[in-house]
């Protein structure tokens, strides 16, 4: 795959959504007390400190190594290969060449020929793009290898892998014309309004530096006719070892992971008379550039503010002390840009601002605002007052007192996961210090200089940085807008106008707080009645007196971690169609308000320092609340689940102005839709059967909402806890967890009212269907196969769905992509639900160029055919029983698995040991199953959706 950057530049050409969602409140956990900054001015030009525990070196061919020894997760390691060479080395002849080379890694090196290195992974229980990856930017090339450690023949192969990739393609002539296809197939994937806009603010913004000539995916012309001479040259000048870097962090034995670094990579022949590698900048400019450009397909108006500045590398903790002030301004900034969408009126649909890297040898201070409408003038002068009130007023202490916290106690986490930290993480800083030279500072280092420095830090030195950020020289304003709106759009000189009045009539920030407790009265607790223990899966069950059901699952995976849910049969479903714009909105709606005496701004400001997360839902068959916290902050946490219980609050302004937004970025998508929302709202229709409840959402249904109703069916849902069942999971002991849960879910209250859910009847329709749309004017089409029915809920038949579907994806993979290259990816998903009823849904998806639609279908179903013919391919089916144990065996080390395992055992009525037996279930997968399987569930209920281009007249 290809990026453009690993920073905020992506959101300057992605296409900003709203989305109906619930709010959720989140907070961080709050730090020990900081100790004020005794470091003298000596003390902060001391460089700052490499992490003690990565080893690093370089070979004498000028290779540079990093290797850390982890444990997170157990008998695992994450190897990448790094390279410093990315589309803007390219010469006009190879544009899009580096992205290239990228997949050619994966098509044929010397000990892996064609394929047969992603075979060999996926044997090994490697998925190909979720496990193995890469991806390629404008400096750089970084292939991803994350692979087991307890076979050593594997993780000695996975190196040979690396080097393979650093030295070793083959570039077989007749696999680069296979893989042409592949990649004019992500190029037209990417093709669209996004693409179409960014090619003419690109040169804008980036001041008609190399970077705006050289995108990642490069040219369609170079694509389709560059000689393999080209590829090679590029390969040849920049795959050389004094631009790599190798990074393996793991559960390993270093000195072994060394020898075979040096033993691999030390082969490779050091470079002779290389060409130089130029670093590329962005030119300065005095002006402000402005541009403004629109498509027929872009839904919405989207303003951006770029101040760009030279790029801060941090070498000194006075650099280190720095980043803290930034982070410190952003936190801030941010909130009161928040705050701004959750007014009654708000200035724009959603948006943003904060310091970051940018790219090339440039950071920028950046605004984003989704306009309301098409007034661009408002969008824009609201984020410019935002910033200007920072100019004139400053932040206030208060603000910065909650930043502080913020800050330390992200810290704080951290440092509490130390040991429990991911490989991942780790591995991902040592590319960024190998690419960027980033600071890779220990966390304990960190947490302890953050602790002793920030209470130093002092609200004037963050207040002074807008200055910085903000200049009238290297600044930018880009607006992007529908063609619909280009005679509403203001001009260049109008833009430029209002930066330069900006601010004139603002008054200071006043920081809305408050100092009460957050329970009006406290819950009276109530004993445990009962109790269940699950010794083989490690789950204890409580059944409280008010017929709260306690599921509880201890775990050591995370320190300071653990996570929360509950449900209860019911929702929406229960509501007549009358009332259903109340239902459906009834949980988001009542949580704008906050809860008790906060409203939703006040509860932010109440939480900040603290660790937790609680959201209350209703779905379609059940209510329900989520959550998460830091075991300190669990009973913060339950307080703030028993207020939604029983305190909802209504801000009737609020949650006027958030159905104003959703009725205006609806207005937009209808007025501008996109193909792919022309596209998704007839799937949805068709799979609905039509059904109300499964038509796309139109801005007329909100103005049905009523937030009276609404609050009464949140308060029906919400009114009786005695049926719901709670799961717990994480780091707590059970007599710890056991006075919280008596008080806050055993006071809940409860009528022993026993609901189910209503039948509504919605099932994928019956037979055969096919519909085609044509929307849009770039040649490129999308494909969706449905198969649907009724089954029998047991977990034999789920894991056979769960094995055909991964079976046919590896075949469709290997035979529309790599035999017939004419798509970028294509996914199968078997998907099954027990309620309201047991049915069964396959899904094939893809995209590819118009004219390979009917080959691409046919060569589907033939596939689907001959599983149903023969059953699966025995090298396929032993792919998803590796991919399957390699999968698990990390999933029971992490608590997001078991809650969402679970909660979902409880919910379908199963037995919580099921999954112990999941090594016997896939054993019964095999050749004459998946055939049965095949026949059972390929069936006559099939659907065709098909996305088609616009015909021309």
């Amino acid at each position: 795959m290809y990026t453009l950057v690993r920073t905020t530049l992506a959101a300057l050409w992605l296409t900003t959504t709203l989305v109906v969602a619930q709010p959720t409140t989140k907070a961080r956990k709050a730090p020990t007390k900081a100790v004020a900054s005794t470091r003298s001015p000596a003390d902060l030009k001391r460089p700052i400190p490499f992490d003690p525990n990565v080893k690093v070196g370089k070979l004498p061919n000028g290779l540079t190594y990093y290797i850390r020894k982890n444990e997170e997760p157990k008998n695992r390691a994450e190897l990448r290969l790094v390279v410093k060479a990315g589309s803007v080395l390219e010469e006009n002849n190879q544009q899009g060449l580096a992205h290239f080379m990228e997949h050619m890694a994966f098509n044929g090196t010397k000990n892996f020929p064609k394929n047969e290195l992603v075979s060999f992974l996926q044997s090994s229980g490697v998925r190909f793009g979720a496990d193995l990856n890469a991806y390629t930017s404008f400096d750089e090339t970084v292939y991803q290898l994350p692979v087991p450690t307890d076979n050593p023949e594997l993780f000695e192969r996975a190196f040979q892998i690396l080097e393979d990739w650093a030295h070793n393609a083959t570039l077989d002539p007749a696999e680069i014309d296979k893989e042409r296809g592949v990649v004019l197939e992500e190029w037209r994937s990417g093709r669209g309004a996004a693409q179409r806009m960014r090619e003419k603010y690109f040169p804008y913004i980036l001041n008609n530096s190399r970077y705006a000539d050289r995108l990642p995916i490069g040219k369609e012309e170079v694509l389709r006719t560059f000689k393999k001479e080209d590829l090679e040259s590029f390969y040849q000048t920049w795959y050389r070892p004094d631009l790599m870097g190798v990074m393996a962090v793991g559960d390993f034995d270093i000195a072994k992971v060394e020898s075979q670094i040096r033993e691999k990579f030390g082969r490779i022949p050091k470079a002779t008379n290389p060409k130089p590698r130029q670093t590329f900048t962005i030119p300065a400019h005095p002006d402000t550039k402005v541009v403004i450009v629109t498509d027929e397909e872009q839904p919405n108006t989207v303003v951006q503010l770029i101040y760009k500045r030279p790029e801060i590398k941090e070498t000194t903790l006075n650099d280190l002390r720095e980043s803290i002030k930034r982070s410190l301004f952003n936190i801030m900034l941010g909130n009161r840009i928040q705050e701004l969408t959750q007014r009654a009126d708000p200035p724009f649909l959603g948006g943003y601002s904060n310091y970051s890297s940018f790219i090339g040898n440039l950071d920028a201070f950046t605004s984003i605002a989704v306009a309301k409408g098409d007034n661009v003038e408002r969008a824009i002068q609201s984020l410019l007052d935002e910033t200007a009130r920072v100019r004139k007023f400053g932040y206030t202490p208060t603000e910065l007192e909650r930043a502080k916290r913020d800050l330390v106690s992200g810290a704080e986490q951290a440092y509490n996961e130390r040991n429990k930290t991911r490989s991942a993480a780790y591995v991902n800083q040592y590319v960024q210090h190998f690419l960027k030279n980033d600071p890779v500072t220990g966390v304990d280092f960190y947490y302890n200089f953050l602790k002793s420095t920030i209470d130093g830090v002092k609200l004037d030195e963050v207040n002074q940085l807008v200055n910085q950020f903000i200049a009238p020289e290297n600044r930018a304003v880009v607006i992007m807008a529908p063609d619909k709106n280009k005679n509403k759009l203001p001009t260049v000189d109008q833009v430029l106008g209002w930066i330069n009045n900006a601010g004139q009539n603002i008054t200071a920030y006043v920081d809305q707080t408050l100092d009460s407790p957050l329970l009006r009265v406290q819950p009276t607790a109530k004993p445990i009645a009962g109790e269940k223990k699950i010794p083989e899966v490690g789950v204890t069950e409580w059944r409280l007196q008010n017929g709260v059901r306690v599921v509880l699952k201890p775990t050591t995976f995370k320190n300071d971690q653990i996570l929360f849910t509950g449900t209860s049969f019911g929702g929406t479903s229960l509501y007549d169609q009358k009332d259903f714009e109340s239902a459906r909105f009834a949980s988001t709606v009542t949580t704008l308000g906050g809860t008790g005496d906060y409203n939703q701004i006040q509860l932010g400001k109440y939480l900040s320092g603290k660790s937790l997360s609680v959201n209350p839902y209703i779905g379609e068959l059940q209510e329900g609340i989520s959550g998460s916290a830091a075991p300190k902050d669990l009973e913060t946490a339950l307080q703030l689940m028993y207020s939604y219980f029983t305190q909802p609050r209504k801000d009737a302004e609020v949650v006027q102005g958030f159905l104003s937004n959703q009725k205006s970025f609806l207005e937009n998508q209808i007025a501008t839709p996109t193909p792919a929302k022309v596209f998704q709202d007839t799937v949805q229709t068709v799979l609905g059967g039509g059904h109300p409840r499964r038509l796309p959402l139109r801005p007329e249904q909100l103005d049905r909402v009523n937030l009276d109703r609404s609050i009464d069916i949140y308060r029906e849902r919400f009114a009786d806890a005695g049926d719901f069942t709670f799961v717990f999971v994480g780091n707590f002991k059970e007599l710890d967890i056991k006075p919280l849960i008596e008080k806050y879910l055993g006071g809940l209250p409860a009528s022993n009212r026993q609901e189910r859910y209503r039948d509504l009847g919605i099932r994928i329709p019956a037979g055969q269907i096919s519909k085609t749309v044509y929307k849009g004017v770039d040649p490129k089409s999308t494909v969706r196969l449905v198969f649907s029915g009724d089954f029998n809920w047991t977990p034999e038949t789920t894991t056979q769905i769960d094995a055909l579907a991964e079976v046919l994806e590896i075949k469709l993979i290997e035979k529309l992509r790599e035999e017939e290259s004419s798509v970028y990816g294509v996914g199968v998903n078997g998907s099954y639900a027990k309620y309201p009823a047991e049915r069964y849904t396959f899904q094939v998806a893809f995209g590819c160029a118009p004219e390979n639609v009917e080959k691409l279908i046919s060569k589907t179903l033939e596939e689907i055919n001959n599983l149903k013919q023969r059953g699966a391919d025995p090298k396929d089916i032993d792919k998803f029983k590796a991919e399957t144990q390699r999968e698990t065996e990390v999933q029971l080390k992490d608590n997001n698995f078991w809650l969402s395992y679970l909660s979902s055992q409880y919910y379908n009525g199963d037995d919580p040991k099921e999954i112990l037996s999941e090594e016997e279930r896939l054993k019964q997968v095999t050749v004459e199953s998946t055939k049965a399987a095949a026949n059972r569930y390929f069936g006559k209920n099939f659907i065709r959706l098909v996305l088609m281009p616009e015909k021309k007249e």
